[in-house]
C-alpha cells in the first residue's frame, strides 16, 4: 500500500497570505501531493498560556476561505479541513458553506472535524466546553442530514429542522467524507460509529499505535454502518521523518501522511512561520525521496 500525502497548515502561518496560499498549492499538486490541509482556531489566546504552541498574531485563514481560494486554483489535489472545531460552528450554515465549496472543488472536498479543547475559544463564541462532545456528534448527524436526505429533517439535543431544504448539496449524494480528529476513548467511538476516517495530529510512531488500538477496541465494542466504509486513517507526523519511519506508519496501517510546512519542526514549535521557499523545498524533497513509500 503506498501512503498517501498531504501538507498541512495550507490557510495559516506563511500561508495566511493568499497569494503564497495559492502558490504552495499549485506547487504541492504539481508535485504530486495528495491532499491540502488547513488548521482552524476561531480565536488564539492572548497572551498565549504556557506551552501554547501558537502564537495569539499569527494570521490564519477563515477555513472555508483558505480552502475555497486553494479550491479555485487547483484542479486534482483534495482540499481538507484538519480541524474545524464543530462546537464552535453553526451546523446548518456550516453545512451549506462545505456544500458550496464542494462544489467549487468539483467533489475534492474532505471534511475533518473536531471537538475543540482552547477555553478561551469556547468562551469567546459562547458555547460551554463541557458541551463539546456532545455538540460534535449532534451536529455531525445534522449535517448528513441536509446533505444527503431528499427532505432533510433532524431532530437533536442542539439542533432540529424539518420542512425545509438547502441546495446546492455536495458533489456525492452521500456527502464529502468526513474525518474525526482528536485522540482519547470519546474519538475512537465517534471514528467508528460516525465518520469516514480518524486523524491523528502530532503523532509519533508509538502514539499513533496507541490510538489505533483504541480504534480496534471501539469497533469491537460499537456497530460500523456499512455506507462509512473502512476506516481511513491519516496522520500529521513529528519527529525524524525517513523511509524506515514511513515503513513503520504504513505497517501500521496509516492511509495518509499529512506533512508540516517545516518537516525537522518539533510539534508544538511552531511560532513563527516557515519561509515560504522553505516550504516549497520540503514540498520538493517530500516528492522526490518518499512519494510512492510502499509501492
Amino acid at each position: 500500500m503506498a501512503l498517501k500525502f498531504g501538507l498541512f497548515a495550507i490557510n495559516h502561518g506563511a500561508c495566511g497570505d493568499p497569494e503564497t496560499a495559492v502558490r504552495v498549492a499549485r506547487h504541492a499538486e504539481a508535485a504530486g501531493f495528495e491532499s491540502l490541509w488547513s488548521g482552524e482556531h476561531l480565536v488564539l489566546p492572548d497572551p498565549a498560556p504556557d506551552g501554547f504552541p501558537l502564537a495569539p498574531t499569527l494570521p490564519m485563514l477563515d477555513t472555508v476561505v483558505g480552502l475555497t481560494l486553494v479550491a479555485a486554483h487547483t484542479s486534482t489535489v483534495r482540499i481538507a479541513s484538519g480541524i474545524i472545531v464543530l462546537p464552535l460552528r453553526n451546523p446548518v450554515v456550516l453545512a451549506k458553506e462545505l456544500a458550496s465549496l464542494d462544489q467549487v472543488a468539483g467533489g475534492r472536498l474532505i471534511v475533518g472535524i473536531g471537538p475543540g479543547y482552547v477555553p478561551a475559544e469556547f468562551d469567546a463564541v459562547g458555547v460551554a466546553l463541557s458541551e463539546r462532545s456532545a455538540r460534535t456528534d449532534d451536529y455531525i448527524r445534522a449535517m448528513r442530514a441536509l446533505w444527503s436526505m431528499p427532505e432533510p429533517a433532524y431532530k437533536g439535543r442542539f439542533v432540529s429542522f424539518s420542512e425545509m431544504n438547502a441546495y446546492p448539496r455536495p458533489v456525492r449524494e452521500s456527502g464529502p467524507p468526513i474525518v474525526v480528529g482528536a485522540g482519547g476513548r470519546l474519538a475512537a467511538r465517534r471514528a467508528v460509529t460516525l465518520a469516514n476516517g480518524w486523524y491523528g495530529f502530532g503523532f509519533d510512531v508509538e502514539r499513533t499505535r496507541q490510538h489505533l488500538r483504541n480504534l480496534r477496541t471501539a469497533a469491537e465494542e460499537y456497530e460500523r454502518p456499512p455506507e462509512l466504509g473502512p476506516l481511513e486513517i491519516t496522520v500529521t507526523p513529528v519527529g525524524p521523518l525517513n523511509q524506515r519511519v514511513l515503513e513503520q506508519y504504513r505497517e501500521l496501517g496509516v492511509d495518509r501522511l499529512v506533512l508540516l510546512p517545516q518537516l525537522d519542526a518539533a510539534h508544538g514549535d511552531r511560532h513563527t512561520p516557515v519561509p515560504v521557499d522553505r516550504i516549497l523545498r520540503n514540498i520538493d524533497h517530500v516528492a522526490r525521496h518518499y512519494a510512492g513509500s510502499g509501492d
